[in-house]
């Protein structure tokens, strides 16, 4: 069949998922249920005859979020926030990978870019970091301590003044996607940049796995958590500049609803963050060596494995 007659044959049906996810009809689970059969069918027979066919990304998107309003509406005992992390939010950023990925081919250029332009212009970081953060930094590597601007401050007092900032970057990121992306990707060029201007300062000053050993305790949580929240802000724009079957309205408002969910699931990873370099950090230049490396492994294995494989084996056990 070709692809114009398969979609004539099959256009209301497809209709009346939108108006059943939507919220538009309501239906009950089993009504649904039956109808996400008949979705699938469709979906695999596109998948085989139309395999790089919007229509087959179109009728992907469908399926995924029937399931999600199946599972939503069904009766069960599983704790609302455990389905959350545990389902939700994983197939959310399967659906919206792409965009992640994006994210992170974007922070590699930028702060590539942030430390060739360290390591060629003397004058740069102090640009970028001021010239009282470099010569305070420069003091500390003096006294044998790099990261000893980690032990200013009770840990108390670091951890909520560090948490509340780092939530605060994090939401002005993702929220400024509403600029079609261009708010996000503003803030992501920034901050990338910092970060590579920043730790090209330490190389410079032949410190360099001195830093690694106390930053990346808490900056691996960090950063990738900023990754992510701009992966959602870029998602975000995205659903204005591309509502592909939808209204222009009615494609932000479902873009905002599943991107808003992956920007709060980075919420405990920067509470993390904010915690290790309240508590953790400022000890890094007395840590035995495996024991500050295990910290950095162990928090990078974890924000990893949950933003970078767990979707897919969730997205698997649902299609099987």
């Amino acid at each position: 069949m070709r692809e114009v007659a398969f979609i004539k044959q099959n256009k209301e049906k497809w209709l009346e998922f939108e108006q059943a996810i939507f919220g538009k009809s309501k239906k009950n689970p089993d009504e649904l249920a039956n109808l996400y059969i008949h979705l699938v069918n469709d979906l695999a027979y596109a998948q085989t005859y139309y395999p790089k066919s919007k229509t087959t990304v179109y009728l992907n998107y469908l399926a995924s979020q029937t399931y999600q309003k199946i599972y939503k509406t069904k009766r069960e005992d599983t704790n609302r926030l455990l389905y959350f992390f545990k389902t939700e939010v994983p197939l959310l950023v399967y659906d919206y990978r792409r965009y992640i990925l994006y994210a992170f081919i974007i922070f590699t250029i930028l702060t590539s870019i942030g430390v060739v332009s360290a390591l060629n212009d003397d004058t740069f970081v102090r640009l970028v970091l001021s010239d009282d953060y470099v010569n305070m930094s420069l003091e500390n590597i003096k006294e044998g301590n790099p990261v000893a601007v980690y032990k200013s401050g009770s840990n108390w007092g670091s951890y909520i003044g560090i948490t509340w900032n780092n939530l605060k970057v994090g939401a002005l990121s993702y929220f400024s996607g509403i600029f079609i992306g261009l708010g996000t990707f503003y803030f992501f060029i920034e901050n990338c940049i910092m970060v590579g201007a920043f730790q090209t300062m330490f190389y410079n000053e032949n410190v360099f796995w001195e830093s690694v050993r106390g930053i990346w305790i808490h900056g691996s949580m960090e950063i990738f958590a900023m990754i992510i929240e701009a992966g959602a802000g870029f998602a975000l724009g995205a659903s204005i500049l591309f509502p592909k079957t939808f209204s222009r309205f009615n494609s932000f408002t479902i873009g905002f609803k599943n991107t808003f969910k992956i920007f709060l699931s980075t919420m405990p990873f920067t509470i993390m963050a904010g915690f290790l370099e309240g508590f953790i950090t400022r000890y890094s230049i007395n840590m035995p060596h495996f024991l500050s490396i295990g910290i950095i492994l162990t928090t990078l294995s974890l924000i990893s494995f949950y933003y970078l494989i767990y979707p897919f084996i969730v997205f698997k056990k649902i299609k099987k």
